[in-house]
């Protein structure tokens, strides 16, 4: 079908001719977006007749006339990139899925991955130590010593599957590495005695994938779920997607970096409404935009909501393709996207969209984002008024609720006699691949520390630092400058490669710190250069957390408080008595590219990833062999998932949605942090007593996110989050509920299992952006597991809705502008749904009746979201791996 060729180096290769489909009167190829062009040439290319149809291609060869219908779509990628928190589960499940085969007196060769999948091993750093240098070897020993039982299954699991290769610890951040490696832009495969070129597409099981759309590369986070169906070569559905167009115009002002773009679009996006749709960036000043600049603004696409937020190919991709080492993609790629009408330069005519939204890039400034979400934008003009302001505001106002006085409130450490206050920094942690991906701001820090150092300032003791780049490349382009040293001088060692802080595993601050903290209840602050900043994630202590470029990081650990204007007051004095100010040591653009110019070059990256795969400690790691895995029923990390036993359909009985009680009732942005924590397990957790009664110490607890191959530890912490609020738990914050039958408060696991012996289905009920954040399955397993049959919610995010599905959870919608509040209810009622029929369709509307205690009925209508025939089928089926599985063994 519309087969034409190219020729690059003497080589002929085939391809599928996009444009023939318009010359054939199929669509008006030539206008579409870039985004859905290249989904396009996904569906042309493995059309099949049965899984993608002619219907299918129609569909988004019409783009302009069907965006706006419900019609599903296929996208089977041509790779999936995991990492090691969401990876180690989904291998989990597959190894399960062999098992239960095998059980059945069935061939598992059929269980293994159909295209390639690379796991990055990089959640799993938590920076115990920092600030010195051998904190970069005590941090990779720990990470070792805790995680022997899950890199022993990975290593058992890179020798049972095919098309599996793994990037062991201390090699970088799983988006990173792709942007800078594993991405090709095009493929290439033998297919029937000819060579095929293609895009290079993928899958992968973090929200923040969509970083890859820096490079032109089409790219999404799903969860784990849905990635495992498509490693045993399942499509993913998708309801076509709008696509909202970002103008760009004018030149970035002096001063404001990529960081101050990014958060910036996050906050604008956000406020517009982008979830489920697809963001496309054009206009006159895209060529402005650096690549790496590009995949900030792009890894941030789950803060503000989009599937992806996508940046054409053009001559700064394969720039950046030279740069990084992958020079041998260039000729091929270029040829093959102008072939296609995939290439963009200035002279390209704008491509149609559902909408256009226009940024004047003259109009960005230095910001910062929270303190508790990342949409949430603060001007650093504003940051100290605005912070003072939060302290008082209301809780469900993202502020503290506390009286004013409070701001004025200080503890005097022991040890250093300073003055640790409300607003005081406790951590400063440069961070993410976000931003460390990205020289400008790095090597902007870098300048900035120089100079600070060089005008005699120091850093608190009282404030944390940590740097962990998202590559070794940082930190070579950082030696070379010269500039390491005294981000070293500031407290920035590199204390390991990984994701450090921005998931979590920011380790303990100093002991007196946290005393003073937690004995006089203080809200003290860190600063980051991550995506996240959700409530009880980066640290369980530290209450207000910023999103700031790296520059910014450096300059607010030197202040050593959020309650200080940068602008005006001065960063600290020196020993000689001078006031030292931000504009004094701030780095200009000119003096940032001429070390840029001199000292990052694709020598770095070539040494750094010519052996990525290669490392003598991880090979050393003595693991099981076979196809089969030997579960041993006695390891606190990994157990056989109980997800693949035979006859778990979902019945779709009217007497299964009757007399259902409130696990929880919970306001709006409710984040996937909220519902599966991924940091710290406490001591006196259900998660925590489980560890302490299997015989492991507190030291050696981890985290919650290197125990999701252990269900057992995962459905106690769904739920579990310190700074959750259920309206059910009669004020009091953490992962708390009301058992109803008695009014007795517990824990959420406690009151499940305790519902379970009653036989009582359950329901959560939520306000607006539900499941905001991580694309983690297992808030979607977490939450089935303890029993709840159905989420009804104002709003859906988009990963999270699908997780549920996946996992034979109902998710049902109030109607537009309804909620709970709006109906009054309390959580105490007893709730049923009517009207679901034999089984649900696509967008149906059912009612549901709510019953309380003086049997007062209020009754509703609300919608099922379940938005294609096949998430359906995924639901009748009890879920997607079931789903799976049933194919296998039929």
């Amino acid at each position: 079908m519309n087969h034409s060729t190219i020729e690059v180096n003497g080589v002929t290769y085939h391809y599928y001719n996009l444009q023939k489909l318009e010359d054939n009167g199929i669509g008006f190829v030539s206008a579409l977006p870039f985004s859905i062009k290249a989904l396009l040439e996904s569906a042309v290319r493995q059309f099949d007749g049965k899984y993608i149809t002619d219907e299918h291609i129609e569909l988004l060869a019409n783009w302009k006339t069907t965006q706006s219908s419900t019609s599903e779509i296929p996208f089977k990628p041509a790779r999936i990139v995991l990492q090691d928190f969401t990876g180690v589960p989904a291998i989990v499940d597959l190894a399960a899925m062999r098992s239960a085969v095998s059980g059945l007196g069935k061939e598992i060769d059929r269980i293994n991955p159909q295209i390639p999948v690379d796991l990055v091993v990089d959640h799993s750093i938590i920076t115990d130590a920092s600030g010195n240098e051998r904190s970069f070897d005590v941090n990779l020993e720990l990470e070792y010593e805790r995680n022997a039982e899950r890199y022993r299954f990975v290593r058992w699991a890179q020798q049972a599957f095919d098309n599996f290769r793994v990037v062991p610890p201390a090699s970088g951040i799983v988006h990173q590495v792709n942007l800078e490696h594993l991405a090709t832009s095009v493929r290439t495969a033998e297919k029937n005695g000819v060579t095929e070129v293609f895009l290079d597409t993928l899958v992968g099981t973090d929200s923040h994938t969509p970083m890859i759309n820096g490079l032109g590369t089409i790219g999404w986070g799903v969860g784990g779920i849905e990635a495992e169906a498509a490693m045993l070569g399942q499509a993913l559905y998708f309801v076509i997607p709008e696509v909202v167009g970002v103008k760009l115009v004018g030149k970035m002002p002096e001063g404001s970096t990529a960081t101050d773009l990014a958060l910036t679009v996050t906050s604008l996006l956000r406020e517009k409404g982008v979830v489920g749709k697809i963001v496309e960036f054009f206009g006159p000043s895209l060529t402005e935009i650096t690549l790496a600049d590009r995949a900030t603004i792009a890894n941030m696409a789950p803060e503000y909501g989009a599937t992806m937020s996508f940046f054409p190919t053009d001559d700064l991709t394969m720039d950046y393709l030279k740069l990084t080492g992958r020079g041998q993609f260039v000729e091929l790629s270029k040829a093959y996207h102008e072939a296609q009408g995939l290439y963009r330069t200035d002279t390209t005519a704008d491509p149609e969209f559902t909408e256009v939204l226009e940024i004047d890039l003259e109009k960005i400034v230095p910001t910062l984002a929270g303190p508790k979400r990342p949409q949430d934008k603060v001007a650093l003009s504003s940051m100290k008024e605005e912070f003072v302001r939060s302290i008082s505001k209301p809780i469900a106002e993202r502020g503290y609720g506390l009286p004013g006085e409070e701001i004025e409130r200080s503890v005097t450490l022991s040890d250093s006699k300073e003055q640790l206050h409300t607003g005081a920094i406790v951590l400063a942690a440069i961070t993410s691949c976000t931003n460390t991906s990205n020289p400008y701001v790095m090597i902007a820090a870098g300048l900035l520390a120089k100079r600070a150092v060089e005008k005699g300032l120091v850093t608190p003791s009282f404030v944390k630092t940590s740097l962990t780049p998202g590559s070794t490349v940082v930190t070579n382009y950082l030696q070379e400058s010269g500039l390491l040293p005294y981000l070293e001088q500031l407290g920035f060692y590199v204390d390991g490669y990984g994701c450090g802080a921005c998931c979590g595993n920011t380790g303990p601050l100093a002991e007196e710190v946290e005393v003073a903290i937690t004995e006089h209840n203080l809200v003290v602050s860190s600063v980051l250069s991550g995506n996240r900043n959700f409530e009880g994630r980066v640290h369980p202590l530290i209450k207000a957390n910023y999103l700031a470029s790296p520059p910014l990081v450096i300059a607010y650990a030197l202040a050593g408080t959020v309650q200080k204007d940068l602008l005006t007051e001065p960063l600290g004095v020196n020993v000689d008595g001078e006031a030292v100010f931000l504009r004094d040591v701030w780095p200009t653009s000119a003096e940032i590219e001429e070390v840029i110019a001199a000292t990052v070059h694709s020598d770095l990256f070539t040494k750094q990833y010519g052996t990525i795969f290669d490392n003598e400690r991880w090979d050393a790691i003595d693991a099981p062999t076979g196809p089969l895995y030997e579960w041993d029923t006695d390891s606190s990390y990994i157990q056989e998932a109980p997800f693949f036993k035979a006859g778990n359909q979902n019945e779709v009985l009217e007497d299964n949605f009757k007399n259902m009680n409130v696990l929880l009732l919970l306001e709006d942005s409710i984040t996937t942090d909220h519902i599966s924590p991924v940091g710290h397990i406490g001591l006196t957790s259900p998660a925590g007593k489980y560890l302490s009664e299997r015989g492991v110490s507190p030291r050696q607890f981890n985290s919650y996110g290197s125990r999701r191959g252990n269900h057992h530890v995962m459905m106690r912490g769904t739920f579990a989050n310190i700074r959750l609020r259920n309206k059910l738990a009669d004020g009091v914050e953490g992962g708390f509920t009301k058992f109803l039958p008695d009014g007795k408060l517990m824990p959420v696991y406690e009151a499940a299992m305790k519902y379970k012996e009653l036989k009582k289905n359950l329901l959560v009920i939520a306000g607006k952006e539900y499941g905001t954040g991580s694309s983690r399955d297992w808030a979607a397993k977490g939450t089935a597991l303890l029993g709840v049959k159905v989420v009804l919610v104002e709003s859906f995010e988009r990963i999270h809705r699908n997780n549920l599905v996946g996992m034979g959870i109902l998710p049902l919608q109030f109607s537009m502008g309804e909620g709970a509040v709006g109906f009054k209810l309390n959580g105490t009622e007893q709730y049923d749904v009517i009207g679901l029929g034999d089984l649900p369709v696509p967008g149906q509307q059912v009612t549901v009746r709510a019953t309380d205690i003086h049997g007062v009925v209020k009754e509703f209508e609300v919608i099922v979201r379940l938005d294609s025939d096949v998430e359906v089928e995924y639901y009748r089926n009890g879920g997607i791996l079931p789903s799976v599985m049933r194919q296998f063994i039929q």
